[in-house]
């Protein structure tokens, strides 16, 4: 009698175990695909499940309760699926906020528009691209941050969504030259560039070099850093 009996729920529940499979998969997925890719994913499922959850049907006059309440979620759904979509389109790489950085690149002209809202580097691959674009900082009188990155690190995704876009980390590399070794691929070139060069241990591992072009190894870091802290590494560096 305790037990609940057969019915249409039934099918329901399927359903949301079936879609909680799928977005546990996308997850799994995000450490080896592209941000732009996971995003598109993410709107799919999202939109797929909205339409089945019946956002785009007309509800009747009788519908119960618990029909407008899985109407309206399927809504919501629907509306951050298509969030995702454009973020995609736009260049956006956080699934949390798609739209970080578009809505105010569109500023058409005015003050906002030229607001700096990410941080931008320059990918290089080698140990040469790197000693060609610290003589140019150098000759710049510029310092220069190294950050080894990959679309398989998770850490390295939290320190572009939580620290690389703060303002105060935006604001305190302002004259700096910006690098990245993008490592994804974990090829012989990227292990003899990340281990055999620098012996770190892998992303996310920050470097820094003076404006003399000379790397200042007590200032590498391995790992995630909080806004606060980073600024802090950073002010004592230019120190």
């Amino acid at each position: 009698k305790l037990l609940p009996r057969a019915g249409s729920w039934m099918d329901t529940v399927k359903a949301v175990f079936g879609v909680g499979m799928l977005a546990v998969a996308i997850i799994m997925l995000e450490r080896i695909v592209p941000p732009a890719v996971a995003m598109v994913l993410w709107g799919a499922l999202l939109i797929i499940s909205a339409i089945y959850m019946g956002a785009l049907q007309q509800l009747s006059i009788e519908a119960s309760g618990w029909q407008r309440l899985w109407r309206g979620v399927g809504v919501v759904f629907l509306a951050y699926g298509v969030l995702m979509l454009v973020g995609a389109a736009a260049g956006g790489k956080d699934t949390v906020q798609p739209l970080r950085g578009v809505l105010i690149g569109g500023g058409g002209g005015s003050g906002a528009g030229t607001l700096t809202t990410e941080l931008h580097f320059k990918r290089i691959k080698s140990v040469t691209d790197l000693e060609r674009e610290v003589a140019a900082a150098s000759r710049a009188g510029k310092p220069v941050m190294l950050d080894f990155y990959a679309d398989w690190c998770v850490t390295c995704k939290e320190m572009e969504r939580y620290t690389f876009s703060d303002p105060t980390v935006i604001k305190a590399l302002e004259g700096f030259v910006l690098l990245q070794a993008d490592v994804t691929a974990d090829d012989a070139a990227d292990r003899a560039l990340l281990q055999g060069h620098f012996s770190m241990p892998g992303p996310p591992s920050i470097m820094f070099y003076d404006r003399t072009g000379q790397e200042q190894r007590p200032f590498r870091l391995v790992g995630f850093m909080e806004a606060n802290d980073f600024v802090a590494h950073i002010r004592r560096f230019q120190q």
